[in-house]
């Protein structure tokens, strides 16, 4: 259980943080990091690790049921959409704000569905909402929301003292407005691996591969619908921009973009590995416990690269409070999911 915490708050952290590459890059515009890093992180990375360490690859594909992939990658696609809106909040409104909306939508249904609707393999045996720790996980997940309307407001502020404009207006509702509905389908994020590992990871092994090996297998064969809109999207940009050039013309931004990809990949390794090694609860509280993380290090990262700059001081007071209220919510889940089956 410990090991998986730590495993699925590493997975945050990485993940919140990974696109700061895109702060120094001077040539490449959203859809050109976004392309590169989702194309490597979410498909180079993975099956390569895949198709080495998964032996008789071919015949463990054809015994997972068309069902359970289909599922899986039902739950991708939404998320796919999700991180395209993401990356378009990234540079409008920032990644603070970004992270701290997407965030709170997220970890509120990450956690309840899993009680709800139960996931396969281990995550069958999840705790029920109305169960002791049920309702320790539905409280962190609503502490984790009062901590998210800190942060919303705080953005606000942000916002405000660096434009000296009207961030009332259209300009800065509208990305407000993605943000909240990336944080609806950011849920395909893990949901794809709850509902979709259990048939996966079985024929794999059964064809002996490890049980790391099997995870990044999960993430190869489930995002498949998510990577499909997310870089068929930015591919749809770049051919419409006319800008297919920029990506090789420019080998520093390209290299940058590559350790977004990286930071994708390694990401998801260790969110699969730990939700699985949290047991039965991994799916509801290893999801929050993953938003959580994600959102601080985006905070983290918009904090260290100048975004909170130059801000008075009540919209940063809002943020410490946010991020404590964040604090006291992982704990929470934490707690709750050690009362849960192992």
């Amino acid at each position: 259980m410990i090991w998986g915490t730590l495993c699925v708050i590493l997975a945050g952290v990485i993940s919140g943080s990974g696109a700061w590459p895109m702060k120094p890059m001077r040539h490449y515009q959203f859809e050109h990091w976004w392309f590169v890093g989702m194309l490597s992180g979410l498909v180079i990375f993975p099956w390569l690790v895949t198709v080495v360490y998964c032996p008789h690859l071919a015949f463990a594909i054809k015994s997972i049921p068309v069902a359970s992939l289909l599922k899986a990658n039902a739950w991708a696609a939404g998320w796919g959409a999700a991180t395209v809106l993401c990356g378009l909040c990234y540079v409008r409104v920032g990644m603070a704000l970004t992270t701290a909306i997407l965030s709170g939508v997220g970890i509120c249904l990450g956690v309840a569905l899993p009680l709800a609707f139960k996931g396969s393999g281990v995550f069958q045996h999840a705790p029920s909402i109305f169960s002791p720790a049920g309702l320790i996980l539905e409280a962190g997940a609503l502490v984790a929301l009062v901590g998210v309307g800190l942060a919303g407001l705080a953005g606000h502020g942000r916002v405000r003292a660096r434009s000296q404009a009207d961030v009332c207006s259209s300009g800065f509702l509208l990305p407000l407005f993605m943000a909240g509905l990336a944080g609806i389908l950011s849920c395909g994020y893990t949901l794809s691996f709850i509902y979709g590992q259990e048939p996966i990871i079985s024929a794999v092994q059964a064809q002996g591969a490890s049980r790391v090996a099997a995870a990044f297998a999960v993430w190869a064969l489930a995002l498949a619908g998510g990577v499909l809109v997310g870089v068929g999207y930015t591919a749809c940009l770049l051919t419409r921009n006319r800008s297919w050039q920029v990506l090789w013309n420019h080998p520093k931004d390209f290299c940058l973009s590559l350790v977004i990809g990286l930071n994708m990949a390694v990401s998801i390794a260790l969110l699969g590995s730990g939700m699985l090694l949290m047991g039965a609860s991994g799916g509801s509280a290893g999801s929050g416990l993953q938003q959580i993380a994600w959102m601080l290090g985006g905070q983290g990262v918009g904090y260290v690269s100048g975004e909170w700059q130059g801000v008075p001081k009540q919209p940063r007071y809002r943020m410490l409070m946010a991020v404590a209220a964040l604090f006291g919510a992982a704990v929470l889940l934490a707690f709750g999911s050690s009362f849960a089956p192992s």
